[in-house]
């Protein structure tokens, strides 16, 4: 669920706008290097699928609903730095047409649910590597 606008006060939400533009910054150095003719539209599709399966919600409680992040999938798919430039794009365009978490807010929503999201499923892809089988059944 997106942080809404006025939820936080501005300067936690200018701290958490800065934060989120240098983690965007090394996510583009990252990106750029690991690009390539294969993993640049996949990126694009993914964060293309996982805008269209962000619209799909589903109601958790007290009049609030929920639906998928996609961070893990974008994490598997693209790598930690494509994962985290596609779901910033996602949250963006979200919040600029929709007003889900509203610009004010956009920094936590980036830091949150693209940055946290992305790096803890980034790790935990690592060691369930570690973990599992290296056969077809595992990761």
């Amino acid at each position: 669920m997106h942080i809404p606008d006025g939820f936080v006060n501005l300067p936690v939400s200018a701290l958490f706008g800065l934060l989120s533009i240098a983690f965007v910054g090394i996510a583009l150095k990252g990106a750029a290097k690991s690009l390539d003719d294969r993993t640049t539209p996949l990126a694009g599709l993914t964060a293309v699928f996982i805008f269209a399966a962000q619209m799909i919600n589903f109601p958790v409680a007290a009049g609030t609903s929920g639906h998928l992040v996609g961070a893990a999938l974008a994490t598997v798919l693209v790598g930690p730095h494509s994962a985290t430039l596609a779901l910033t794009v996602v949250l963006g365009v979200q919040a600029l047409l929709f007003a889900d978490g509203g610009l004010t807010a956009l920094g936590l929503n980036v830091f949150n649910l693209s940055v946290i999201a992305v790096w803890v499923s980034h790790f935990l892809l690592i060691a369930l590597k570690r973990v599992l089988p290296k056969t077809k059944s595992g990761v």
